[in-house]
């Protein structure tokens, strides 16, 4: 199995917000890196260039039904996330209901 990993600029505050997102908190600690294996959110790798400026545009998370969709949203807004929701769109070749947040890099 392969997994799939980010590095950030704000360890503190990303960790923070992506234990609320992840409803999980890091199985391993170190100095200047923290990772959660995570057993359910599989990777989607897709790329396109729909970003103005050069860098990561988006990171997203892909759910199975609207049950999933409304736990993320619940879990964002239980954080206090500021949480968009864009509701049924097409993006990324697909018809979908979106919601959308921004992580402490600035990366939606």
């Amino acid at each position: 199995m392969k997994r799939f990993h980010v590095h950030v600029d704000d360890i503190a505050a990303s960790v923070a917000f992506y234990s609320k997102l992840c409803g999980a908190e890091p199985a391993r600690i170190k100095p200047n890196y923290e990772k959660w294996m995570l057993d359910d959110s599989r990777v989607d790798f897709a790329i396109s260039t729909r970003g103005s400026q050069a860098g990561v545009d988006h990171l997203g998370l892909q759910v199975d039904d609207a049950a999933e969709l409304d736990e993320l949203a619940q879990r964002a807004q239980e954080a206090d996330m500021t949480l968009l929701d864009q509701g049924e769109t097409t993006c990324c070749y697909s018809r979908s209901d979106k919601h959308w947040i921004v992580d402490p890099q600035g990366i939606a």
